[in-house]
């Protein structure tokens, strides 16, 4: 059953050609229909539902904010981030896109980079990562559900 090292059985390799846009529609689709959504990130008033996964792969930061503190269905709450910014990076993290006003430019890429969002921020070097201590203690993590 299993192959064998220097086993002469023939290989297949099987693709899926449109893998990426399927996983992208599938990304989309769930957030969408709020399916299997398990944190909930609060800023500015308001509540955004989410995937760990895909935050997690999209940021360094919720990666290890997450991982940190798992629970079923954590509230992040995220201080000092504007509601239009919060939907925006969501919207880059699950359609890898997004179109932003020249004037929320600033403040949207400011976030993303306090974030780590993968794609708009650099990943910081340790002493970045310094100085973006102080923009964390901004975000705080509560259990919830």
């Amino acid at each position: 059953m299993g192959g064998l090292a220097g086993s002469s059985e023939q290989q297949y390799s099987l693709r899926w050609n449109d893998f990426h846009s399927s996983i992208l529609s599938s990304f989309r689709h769930l957030r969408d229909e709020e399916d299997f959504v398990d944190v909930t990130l609060a800023c500015d008033g308001c509540s955004f539902t989410a995937h760990k996964v895909v935050l997690s792969a999209c940021s360094p930061y919720f990666r290890t904010l997450l991982k940190a503190n798992p629970c079923q269905h954590p509230i992040v709450i995220l201080r000092d981030v504007r509601e239009q910014d919060m939907e925006a990076l969501l919207r880059f993290m699950y359609n890898g896109e997004v179109h932003i006003g020249q004037e929320q430019l600033p403040d949207f890429l400011k976030t993303a980079q306090t974030l780590q969002v993968r794609g708009l921020a650099d990943v910081p070097t340790k002493e970045q990562q310094k100085m973006l201590a102080v923009s964390r203690k901004k975000f705080q993590l509560c259990t919830g559900y």
